[in-house]
């Protein structure tokens, strides 16, 4: 039985390695679902918190690989003869530290999962930054652009194309806009 026991556990490594790595692969193609595509659209507070969760995500995932591939295929190293433990003891470490690296790889990489997770619903959900952008209609017209100045009964608007003086008696709607149509 302590013969049979290394490799077992090496097997359950790998096994393990390969399902948390289809695992992940699945989770980066669900996270390439169209969301918000550039974290600088979200608030500076929220960019920040996706950047720290992306970065923890990185580190877990690291650390949890490493002590994968350590419990599949063990630490290199040399044992010095002269002080080496019997064959019998010395598996029977070797599969205990194996065991003891599968859960920590196991539980690093379903932490990296659930790290990455919550950075792409950051992005998907969190609040936008503000850009400033109004659209204002009026008959015959619609302008969008950024409020310059709001005196003498009208607003300027800078737009794409230059300053335009919109009067506020004319207006219909105003409304906040994220972007301002092109054209």
């Amino acid at each position: 039985m302590l013969r049979e026991a290394v490799p077992r556990v090496r097997e359950a490594a790998l096994a393990w390695r390969n399902g948390l790595a289809a695992l992940l692969a699945a989770l980066l193609g669900f996270s390439l679902v169209k969301g918000r595509s550039d974290v600088g659209q979200l608030t500076d507070r929220w960019a920040a918190a996706v950047g720290l969760l992306l970065l923890a995500a990185l580190v877990c995932g690291g650390f949890g690989a490493t002590q994968l591939l350590l419990a599949a295929h063990g630490r290199p190293r040399v044992v010095d003869l002269a002080s080496a433990p019997p064959r019998a003891l010395q598996e029977q470490q070797e599969a205990v530290d194996a065991a003891r690296q599968l859960r920590r790889g196991i539980a690093l990489t379903l932490l990296c999962t659930a790290l990455l997770v919550t950075a792409v619903a950051a992005t998907w959900y969190g609040p936008a930054e503000e850009t400033g952008l109004m659209r204002f209609d009026s008959p015959g017209a619609k302008v969008c652009g950024t409020v310059r100045r709001v005196a003498e009964g009208e607003v300027l608007v800078k737009t794409s194309d230059g300053e335009v003086a919109v009067p506020l008696s004319t207006l219909l709607s105003m409304a906040p806009v994220t972007d301002c149509p092109k054209g």
